[in-house]
């Protein structure tokens, strides 16, 4: 895999030197976020490393986190829609094989998607740098979360978590390389956290159908009684 995104890493690094750095944020920041396998702190680093370089002040950081946040928002979006349409056609033709209907996908993600505690959790998986970002897209579309929780932790936490790498690249213009392989390793952690919390919601899914059925049961016999 890291062969196949050599040549599209090695770009990035070109294009980063072609371009005025706001256009370099904008487009690397939304082909990062659709590319999922490219390591996320790759476009904010090295654009928080050229903006050092060139004597940019603080608030340019500011600036250059919004414009990604924005940039990735939409790409996220993009997938978000992708998710939600798989979703639809897998479930309509294999749902009754996989035990699962396209009713109770959508019943649990309104019930993820209700209060400020879920936009929070959301908000969370968005901001924290270690936690990959096109999964957690794959999983809200998938889930249908609602938009406009999506699109306010979405972009929120993407300018929080844009800065943090931002800041990080503009004080380790000397160590790029190795600063993102080494981010690129923590990052894998964000997968297992990413894993258990799938694992929890099936977990959770199975045993609220299992209570379902029981009542359904219960309601059952008491009609035949």
């Amino acid at each position: 895999m890291s062969q196949l995104l050599t040549p599209i890493i090695d770009y990035l690094h070109t294009f980063s030197q072609t371009v005025p750095l706001p256009i370099f944020v904008t487009l690397g920041a939304a082909i990062e976020e659709i590319i999922a396998p490219i390591p996320s702190p790759l476009v904010m680093t090295l654009a928080g490393s050229l903006a050092a370089a060139s004597g940019s002040h603080w608030l340019t950081l500011v600036y250059l986190a919004i414009i990604g946040s924005l940039a990735k928002t939409l790409a996220s979006y993009i997938v978000y829609v992708i998710s939600d349409k798989a979703e639809d056609l897998v479930l309509n033709k294999f749902g009754k094989f996989l035990g699962v209907s396209h009713k109770e996908v959508e019943k649990l993600g309104n019930q993820l998607s209700g209060g400020w505690s879920d936009d929070l959790v959301m908000l969370a998986l968005r901001a924290i740098p270690i936690i990959p970002t096109a999964p957690v897209s794959i999983i809200a579309g998938v889930l249908k979360i609602k938009l406009t929780t999506f699109f306010w932790t979405t972009t929120v936490g993407y300018a929080i978590r844009n800065y943090f790498y931002l800041y990080l690249g503009s004080t380790s213009i000397g160590a790029l390389e190795s600063l993102n392989e080494g981010l690129g390793s923590v990052e894998k952690i964000g997968y297992l956290i990413l894993f258990i919390l799938l694992l929890s919601l099936a977990v959770f899914f199975y045993k609220q159908r299992q209570d379902d059925n029981i009542v359904n049961k219960l309601l059952k016999t008491l009609r035949l009684k």
